[in-house]
């Protein structure tokens, strides 16, 4: 297990963000980004594997994920584990921290990442001042729920087939929204055990279970990276619509 710590350092500018531009992300009020700029203290890369944040520990930081993937994850004591969600950039990481006081999971680099830097401690002054701002860290808290709720739909009551479909297409529409790719192919940074682990399957099952979505010509499996080929099809197979179309809140 790798730690990482913040840089001190500052690249990208707020008022420069890339992924402010997107269309996915609501406007700030110039107030609301003046704010978030002196809130922000820096940047941090890691590397695939790095554990970012762990289960019973505590930070002093909250981070935004400007570029790559992560995953949240708790562990059993034996050492299971069970993937809860997935971040991508735009996404707010160890909230859960400022609430409870420690971290209830663990965060993990699924891809090389850069993440913007917060000074947690500064947390109330955002609510107290600019209560936009705290609606939109109670939205992105409400998401994540919602979220979650999904995912534990889909363990409860889908096949495993139905829930591999549902995983892959819910992925793929997070990457699109945020502009991870040009074209209809999205690559998917994620092994078949990270499949496993997020669908409760063994990993044997989990194999014969993809096999089934290529066989279909849904999905190309390649090497630590999934190729989505129709995600219509995943979710015609998942019975699942897809996320609701609105503008999100970006910290």
């Amino acid at each position: 297990m790798s730690l990482v710590l913040p840089s001190s350092g500052r690249r990208v500018p707020c008022e420069q963000c890339p992924l402010r531009a997107m269309p996915s992300f609501r406007e700030f009020e110039p107030q609301e980004l003046r704010f978030v700029s002196s809130f922000k203290t820096g940047e941090l890369v890691a590397e695939t594997g790095t554990t970012l944040l762990s289960e019973g520990s505590h930070s002093a930081h909250l981070y935004t994920l400007l570029s790559g993937w992560a995953f949240r994850y708790k562990t059993l004591p034996d050492g299971r584990r069970q993937i809860l969600n997935y971040m991508l950039p735009g996404d707010l990481v160890g909230l859960q921290g400022s609430v409870i006081g420690e971290m209830q999971h663990s965060v993990e680099a699924l891809s090389p990442l850069v993440l913007c830097v917060f000074q947690r401690d500064r947390l109330n002054e955002l609510f107290r001042n600019h209560p936009g701002l705290g609606f939109d860290i109670t939205w992105l808290a409400a998401q994540e729920e919602r979220m979650l709720d999904d995912h534990l739909l889909s363990l409860g009551r889908r096949s495993a087939v139905e829930r591999a479909a549902y995983l892959i297409a819910f992925l793929y529409q997070r990457a699109a929204a945020v502009g991870l790719s040009t074209t209809r192919v999205v690559y998917l940074p994620i092994t078949q055990m990270h499949v496993a682990d997020t669908l409760g399957l063994s990993i044997v099952h989990t194999n014969k279970t993809l096999r089934k979505l290529a066989d279909r010509q849904l999905i190309r499996w390649l090497d630590r990276s999934c190729e989505v080929l129709d995600v219509e099809g995943l979710m015609e197979l998942a019975k699942w619509d897809g996320p609701p179309e609105r503008k999100r809140p970006l910290i």
